[in-house]
């Protein structure tokens, strides 16, 4: 059984303040990704939230053949890096395969395993053998309770650094719903919980040949989440959603950020009261 998770300065658990894994889905350009994580940082500062910036090198489980994946291992990898010295703050991506992890763990602070992936046995031990916090999404076709097995593959080669992530579960074609149990499940498994704002909203394939959303449900989901007592709210974000190249009906708008965690620190600060 696992406790908090130390990501840098930023503690992931019960006790502490609530986090933050926010940036765009996937990196586009230098300028967007500066301009998130600037932004981001700034609030998260003048509220006091730790914050951990994200974003995809690759996205590697795109519907539509010609949805933009990412630029890839090696220059994504450089604009992490250059990130990170920049804004002095931990990254978190997602890896897909064995051969991605070890030099995704030479730059980054968590390694992400995607929902669809969740059951990958190899990709969990080898990306667990790295000893770098892990944040396992849950696949949208499991049950909470299935998360203890994911991350007894972790804790078998020795690392308990272990985060696991409610990102909806599916619910018929192109829908997902969000059972606010989920988080109360999973944390009692005795692992820190996240919880995915963005993509617990999304309508996969219900664009036709890529994915949609209901982005009006971000904040009422992340103050449920919030007020079930989940340990980090994972966001999706960027400067203008409409033009983003992956996710750009579930993103929420950068401008709204500020209003997200307004709301989220209130509701943190009651249940503390």
């Amino acid at each position: 059984m696992a406790g908090p998770v130390i990501i840098d300065d930023c503690i992931v658990g019960p006790g502490n303040p609530l986090a933050l894994i926010a940036g765009p889905c996937v990196l586009e350009s230098e300028g967007i990704a500066f301009k998130t994580a600037e932004k981001v940082k700034e609030l998260t500062r003048k509220y006091k939230i730790p914050y951990i910036f994200k974003s995809s090198y690759l996205k590697a489980n795109r519907l539509n053949i010609k949805s933009y994946t990412g630029p890839g291992l090696d220059k994504g990898l450089k604009i992490l890096v250059k990130i990170k010295k920049k804004f002095d703050i931990p990254i978190l991506t997602d890896i897909h395969s064995k051969e991605e992890v070890k030099p995704v763990s030479e730059v980054v602070d968590v390694l992400q395993i995607p929902a669809f992936l969740c059951r990958q046995t190899d990709l969990v031990i080898e990306a667990a053998k790295t000893k770098k916090p892990l944040n396992i999404k849950k696949g949208q076709f499991l049950a909470p309770e299935d998360m203890k097995s994911i991350a007894e593959k972790a804790e078998s080669v020795g690392n308990n650094k272990i985060l696991l992530t409610e990102r909806g579960t599916t619910f018929g074609y192109h829908n997902l719903v969000v059972d606010m149990r989920s988080l109360v499940i999973m944390r009692g498994l005795g692992y820190p919980v996240i919880f995915d704002a963005t993509h617990s909203l999304q309508l996969p394939g219900g664009a036709g040949s890529s994915s949609g959303g209901q982005p009006q449900f971000i904040l009422p989901l992340a103050r449920a989440a919030v007020a079930c007592g989940c340990d980090a709210l994972f966001v999706e974000t960027h400067p203008d959603p409409g033009q983003a190249l992956c996710d750009k009906d579930s993103m929420l708008p950068l401008e709204k950020m500020e209003e997200l965690l307004i709301n989220l620190r209130k509701i943190e600060e009651a249940l503390k009261s």
